[in-house]
């Protein structure tokens, strides 16, 4: 991170502002790509959106890996999934977004475990999209966001931890009902 000496405040006072907006346009820009990119994949599991299998076709291949019944767990995954995603690019309700994002990740991770890591076909990108949740639910979803200046706006290490736990307690039920059903 770049300090800026008074002279240059003095001479250049833009600048500052412009630096000081640095991270929310970076957080702006992490939620709006992140945050499509995984209603995208919501909307495929839903609606058959994007080249997607749709409802039934999720539910299906949810069957298969063991979600059983599938058309509740998919449909699950696939809210999860949409519902998070919007969230996220809209910055509402962020660490309760993270939280949704984080808990379907930790099952993604369940799910694809036996592919290993870094294998194209493991758990590196639910990884990736479990991290990336972690991650904004600490920092918040910065200025550029329905949350900004709202009453509600929550963010920083306790809300970064209950989203976790959030996520955690909402993943572990998950499979749990996944080996009791």
């Amino acid at each position: 991170m770049t300090t800026h000496s008074a002279l240059e405040r003095t001479t250049n006072p833009s600048a500052t502002t412009l630096d000081d907006s640095a991270t929310d346009i970076g957080l702006l820009l992490l939620r709006v790509v992140f945050g499509g990119l995984l209603a995208a994949h919501g909307s495929q599991k839903l609606f058959g959106w994007f080249s997607g299998m749709g409802w039934s076709g999720n539910a299906a291949s949810f069957d298969a890996m063991g979600y059983n019944p599938g058309k509740l767990f998919g449909t699950l995954a696939g809210l999860s999934e949409f519902t998070g995603g919007i969230l996220l690019v809209l910055g509402l309700l962020t660490p309760l977004a993270s939280a949704i994002v984080l808990g379907t990740m930790i099952n993604a991770i369940n799910a694809t475990w036996s592919g290993g890591l870094l294998t194209g076909k493991g758990y590196e990108m639910p990884l990736l999209f479990a991290a990336v949740g972690a991650v904004v639910a600490f920092t918040g979803p910065g200025r550029f966001s329905l949350d900004a200046g709202r009453p509600w706006q929550r963010q920083g290490v306790v809300w970064g931890v209950a989203a976790i736990v959030l996520a955690v307690v909402a993943a572990v039920l998950t499979l749990i009902l996944k080996w009791v059903l």
